[in-house]
């Protein structure tokens, strides 16, 4: 680095010229930029002067390499005994703040810099005092089991340090806030409680060395108070007992106090991994809003004690605590960090200017409110370390009386005026920025006169069984009645909202949410008054909420690679098989539910919808499989021969899904010439396949706590039921050309690979292709329909109206019709669409027909999407609620209801008159 002259910027104007002028008579090697800087330091701070005066020597060799300087003081405190390490400790402070505070007001270090050096004293004192007070115990056999090469790691005691000092951020004259904790793990037995005495000893003989004040002066003020339960328990405490306490009665406070943590000194390794023990503690898996209120509630409580409340006044101002200070920078940026960190790790970070910047990244807040504050920030801190430097004090008062001020703008070289108005401006701006994140308005405080006979039943429901969560209900309640009174069918829309409510096991944190983003109240009610099947889903799932305002909910779709690849990233980061399946449900929630309120909205149609829940779909199932074979694989060797795929069929095959729509899946693997699996538990091939078969099912299917993802449905495969659950490539396309029966050929034209093997997957593409090509000449097809359709006639009679799917010229007979058709033409095309153009292209249905068909699958494929938006099943009722007939009107463009039955009775009667036409004249077979 270059020297400290060619860096300065500014300087301190004198405010005592006495004390200016001997300064630089002690400096009388410096060059004129550098006496300036040293001759305003002095005038503006006796302690500074003071400093410059005891140290004038090492002070000319420091300015010409100032972090050379300071690497060198922290080197040397190494090595010593408790008995020299005490002055030396002392001299090294003195020496790093006097550089640090000439480096600042000379403006040659940014302040990470300043906040640094001082941080890196800090820990450099603390590792070798632990080092010196450790040793002797470890010489006189206090700590079992350990030797001499325990002494750099403290004997397993790892101390943590917390605040600013943890974010690297410790301010000019501050205290340094510790925890102190062993691994207990490093003693065995009744060697525990021996080595607890000791290092509590230890511990306490520590915060001397380190914060007593003698003749030399003191090094840091220590505080341990943070620990837990600091009035009962030791200084110094088992990692067992601390993350005991943190995981039964751990605070909103304590989770933000440990954003900053990090191990200082003794044991890192240890101190890393308990770092990372806190880590479900610290991040909650949901968006935590109910941290805003602890954090209000803490600010409120800090304001009472110290009586800071009430309008802004600059004479002995807190800038640390007071109105638009520090703290509120500092708040404000910690519990958004702890509301989304869980959610997004990228916000895990100590700092809070890179905490402001990566919640702008991240679009959790405003970029031109992280940059506001963060420029405000350092100002403050700029601010702060000048009213330390005076006098070397603890203080974060701005000056009392006008002198004070006078001296005050000196040391910043500013105009008095000028920096009174710029610190007002700045206060107030930080207030306004901050206040209305912790205690926003709210509309109204009047409950409206609606719907009393439903709300009666409210306070009994789980979701309301704490005071807590009754207290912040409570303030949404009016906001909440105003806007279902509101809707076009209010006693509809409160209806469902009770539905809702009554649904949700608990209420604390989804209030908050609601509390914090007024918006998501809004787009409830208006869930509840469209689409009961999705308010229903939401009280299962309230935690897909934290989506809406994560980021990206109202983006563009981003596609099947893109979710795949978002998917594995999310999976790769979990600990176990367990994690990554929750993990994957909780995605996969959100996702869905983003699609049902973009269809719902009107951002996109039915056909659009139906896309995007088979590429969810699609995506879940690709991210699983290599999951359930890694877990397989881990005790039973990885897949035998060449491996698997996974084929979709049925709707999720043709491309198209509804939100309620269970998977059609097959799955196929080639393990020809392999008898076993090689791990530490082989398995024969077939069995292998079978178990990760089962456990493909169980990750899809089985509920936990974040629920299920999907039914899935595997009687599509060779045999149906009597099958195996896994095929073997050569059984497959033997029971195919050989065994299948027409239906099962006609499923097939809707198969898809989507998962495992990719080389295995486009073999049996292959094969699907040239199997249909060669049944292409089939005569028994149209006969096997036939008798199909009247198998399904007899099961399922016809009832017109809003049956869908069930009946002639509905839309699982226009579906089997297409498939026949695909069948027919030889054509590979899967989706119902597709496979009607390919029978009008091969001559088998003529335009007149093709239009017919493809008109009625289109309109009874977007009213059952939206049937499935609605109810969270296919059937609608016969009066839907007044949003929810909107949506229908919407997909189909019909201008009433009564208007859409007849449209739908209409198009299923000319398909039928299609379908009818070409089996002219055909005999029953025997549906195979």
């Amino acid at each position: 680095m270059t020297d400290l002259a060619s860096r300065l910027r500014r300087a301190p104007r004198p405010y005592d010229s006495d004390m200016a002028a001997e300064a630089r008579q002690h400096c009388g090697w410096a060059d004129p930029a550098t006496a300036e800087l040293i001759g305003g330091t002095a005038g503006c701070s006796p302690y500074l002067a003071g400093l410059i005066s005891r140290e004038a020597g090492w002070l000319e060799a420091a300015c010409a390499d100032p972090e050379a300087a300071v690497a060198a003081e922290l080197a040397d405190l190494k090595g010593r005994d408790a008995t020299a390490l005490g002055p030396r400790l002392r001299q090294a402070k003195r020496r790093v703040a006097l550089i640090a505070a000439l480096a600042d007001l000379g403006g040659a270090w940014p302040l990470e810099e300043v906040t640094g050096s001082l941080t890196r004293l800090a820990d450099a004192a603390l590792q070798a005092g632990l080092e010196a007070l450790i040793a002797p115990e470890i010489a006189r056999g206090k700590l079992p089991g350990m030797g001499e090469a325990d002494i750099e790691s403290g004997a397993g005691m790892a101390l943590f340090a917390m605040g600013k000092m943890g974010a690297f951020e410790l301010n000019y004259s501050s205290d340094i806030d510790l925890i102190c904790l062993y691994d207990e793990t490093r003693y065995e037995g009744s060697d525990q409680h021996e080595a607890r005495a000791v290092l509590v000893r230890v511990t306490r003989k520590l915060a001397a060395l380190i914060g007593d004040i003698t003749g030399e002066g003191y090094v840091f003020r220590t505080d341990l108070r943070l620990r837990p339960d600091a009035a009962v328990t030791p200084v110094c405490l088992s990692m067992a007992a601390a993350e005991q306490y943190y995981e039964s009665v751990g605070r909103t406070w304590e989770r933000a106090a440990w954003i900053k943590a990090r191990p200082c000194a003794g044991d890192l390794s240890a101190g890393a991994g308990f770092v990372e023990t806190l880590r479900p503690f610290v991040w909650r898996r949901h968006l935590d809003f109910h941290a805003i209120r602890d954090a209000h509630d803490m600010r409120l409580k800090i304001r009472d004690h110290k009586g800071l409340g009430g309008a802004l006044s600059l004479p002995g101002h807190d800038m640390k605590l007071g109105r638009g200070g520090i703290r509120e920078i500092e708040f404000f940026t910690q519990t958004r960090q702890l509301i989304s960190g869980g959610r997004d790790p990228s916000l895990r970070v100590r700092g809070t200017v890179e905490g402001l910047d990566r919640l702008a990244a991240a679009g959790w807040i405003e970029r031109d409110t992280a940059e506001a504050l963060t420029r405000h920030y350092r100002f403050h801190r700029e601010v702060e370390h000048r009213v330390q430097m005076v006098g070397d004090q603890q203080t974060h008062m701005l000056p009392a009386s006008e002198e004070g001020f006078e001296r005050l703008a000196a040391f910043m070289d500013r105009d008095l005026d000028d920096l009174k108005s710029d610190l007002t401006e700045r206060l107030e701006q930080v207030h306004a920025l901050t206040e209305d994140f912790f205690a926003p308005g709210h509309s109204s405080s009047e409950v409206p006169d609606f719907g009393q006979e439903v709300t009666a039943r409210w306070p009994g429901y789980p979701a309301l069984r704490s005071d807590r969560a009754v207290e912040i209900f409570d303030r949404l309640r009016p906001e909440i009645l105003k806007t279902l009174s509101e809707a076009a069918r209010p006693e509809e829309a409160l209806a469902q909202f009770d539905a809702f409510l009554a649904g949700l096991p608990a209420g604390v944190q989804l209030f908050s949410l609601f509390e914090a983003n007024p918006q998501l109240t809004r787009l409830l009610v208006d869930i509840c008054a469209t689409a009961p099947g999705l308010a229903q889903y939401l009280s299962r799932n309230s935690g897909v909420l934290d989506a809406v305002i994560g980021g990206g909910f109202f983006a563009d779709w981003p596609g099947t690679e893109a979710l795949r690849s978002e998917l594995a990233d999310r999976l790769a980061r979990q600990p176990d098989h367990e994690a990554r399946l929750g993990a994957a449900r909780i995605w996969a929630k959100e996702i869905h539910f983003r699609i049902g309120v973009h269809h719902l909205r009107g951002l996109i149609d039915a056909e659009r919808a139906g896309r995007e829940y088979a590429e969810l779909a699609e995506a879940v199932v690709a991210a699983l499989v290599p999951v359930v074979i890694d877990e397989i694989s881990r005790r039973h060797g990885p897949p035998p021969g060449r491996g698997l795929s996974v084929l979709a069929m049925g709707s999720l095959g043709a491309g198209r899904l509804g939100s309620s729509s269970d998977l059609d899946l097959i799955v196929i693997y080639d393990a020809q010439g392999v008898e076993s699996s090689d791990g530490p538990r082989p398995l024969a091939a077939r069995t292998w396949y079978a178990r990760f078969t089962q456990a493909l099912i169980t990750a899809l299917t089985a509920p936990m706590p974040d629920g299920k993802l999907y039914e899935v449905d595997m009687r599509l495969r060779p045999s149906g039921r009597q099958g195996p659950v896994a095929t073997a490539l050569p059984a497959f396309k033997s029971y195919q050309q050989d065994e299948a029966w027409t239906w099962e050929h006609l499923a097939l034209t809707r198969a898809r690979p989507v998962a495992g093997e990719q080389s295995l997957g486009a073999e049996i593409e292959a094969f699907r292709r040239e199997l249909i090509a060669a049944k292409a000449a089939g005569e028994t097809v149209l006969a096997d329909l036939a008798a199909m359709r009247a198998r399904l006639a007899e099961a399922r009679p016809a009832s017109g109206g809003w049956n869908l799917r069930d009946g002639a010229g509905r839309l699982q007979d226009v579906e089997l019709f297409a498939q026949s058709l695909a069948l027919r033409a030889g054509s590979p095309a899967r989706e119902v669409q597709a496979q009607i153009a390919a029978g009008r292209e091969a001559g088998l249905i003529d335009e007149e027909a093709e239009a017919v068909l493809r008109e009625t699958a289109g309109l009874l494929r977007r009213v059952q999407c939206v049937a499935r938006l609605l109810t969270g099943g296919g059937t609608l009722p016969e009066e839907p609620a007044e949003g929810g007939a909107r949506l229908l009107l919407r997909e189909s463009g019909c201008e009433d209801l009564a208007d859409l039955k007849r449209a739908l009775d209409a198009a299923a009667a000319r398909a039928e008159g299609v379908i009818s036409e070409a089996l002219k004249g055909v005999e029953p077979g025997e549906a195979r």
